[in-house]
């Protein structure tokens, strides 16, 4: 895997919107001066504060920045604003030449998870599992977030074991064992999105990541099942499971007994692979976030229930 240069103060940042607009066009400019405030410059795009139905722009428009931020070499890293919906739409615009000719931070997060596996895929470059511009605020960016995603992006040395926000909190371990391998993966919905694409995730040998957003279990039981189906939990190594925020049965009757837990869902789907599993870490839509580097090596160890990202992700 390629990895793109580290962040230093005095970086330029270039925002985009490659999925939803932000829902306040003052978020933008609040995040945008607290990076100027911390010690980074921020060029936003052309369009990142426009409109258009479920997303912030036109395809066309929403890849054009993507590929501008890429090709430019004045900007030094790329920030999403936020995730929502519609990246998916621009995979087959991009142009994964420059990403790989020109490799630089990419950091986003639930919907930008299908940016996530289609540059893996295609340009082979590291890229960030971490929030959008949207946190970066005094009010929402807590400082375990802050913490980990500027070591995750800041510095050469790995970035070592990831830890619980809250020590009350509870890790659960489904399967042990310990297991070593690349990390791949994000939100559980738009990883099953790039079955039977280009984009398709590769599993084999990998730490698989996954997580999501009011999932009621049966359709995070739904997405598990797509997943066996396509082979994809086969010959993974481990999977880390993140909190999965209000995944949670609906109080509607949908026609069928629907009171099953998410934790019940996990349980049947990932013990029997006999593989390490951990569920419970802050690495989804929680307030609290740690940054991790996809295509990097990490080790899980399920029955110490440590989870340790073994390299840094940029160089």
């Amino acid at each position: 895997m390629i990895k793109p240069k580290r962040l230093e103060k005095g970086d330029t940042i270039g925002v985009i919107s490659p999925a939803s607009p932000s829902e306040k066009k003052s978020d933008v400019l609040r995040s945008a001066e607290y990076l100027d405030s911390i010690g980074y410059n921020v060029v936003i795009g052309k369009n990142v504060n426009k409109s258009k139905g479920f997303v912030a722009a036109s395809e066309e428009e929403r890849a054009a920045d993507f590929n501008e931020m890429f090709r430019r070499d004045d900007i030094d890293a790329v920030f999403v604003t936020q995730g929502g919906y519609g990246s998916a739409q621009i995979i087959h615009l991009i142009d994964f030449d420059a990403v790989r000719s020109n490799p630089k931070i990419l950091t986003g997060f639930s919907d930008i998870t299908s940016l996530h596996l289609a540059i893996h895929k295609k340009s082979e470059v590291v890229t960030f599992h971490g929030p959008g511009m949207s946190r970066f605020n005094a009010k929402e960016l807590t400082e375990y977030t802050k913490e980990h995603f500027f070591k995750a992006l800041s510095s050469t040395e790995p970035i070592g074991e990831i830890k619980l926000a809250d020590n009350k909190a509870w890790l659960h371990s489904i399967g042990p064992g310990v297991a070593e391998g690349k990390l791949i993966g994000g939100n559980l919905t738009l990883v099953c999105a790039s079955l039977g694409t280009p984009y398709e995730i590769d599993t084999r040998d990998r730490i698989l990541l996954i997580e999501d957003v009011e999932t009621e279990p049966w359709i995070f039981d739904h997405n598990l099942s797509h997943l066996r189906n396509a082979g994809k939990l086969k010959d993974v190594r481990g999977i880390v499971v993140g909190e999965s925020e209000s995944c949670v049965p609906s109080k509607h009757n949908p026609g069928f007994f629907s009171d099953t837990s998410l934790e019940d869902v996990l349980e049947y789907y990932l013990k029997p692979l006999e593989i390490p599993v951990l569920y419970g870490l802050p690495l989804g839509h929680s307030k609290d976030l740690a940054t991790l580097p996809i295509g990097v090596r990490v080790k899980l160890d399920a029955d110490n229930k440590i989870f340790t990202v073994l390299e840094s992700g940029v160089s």
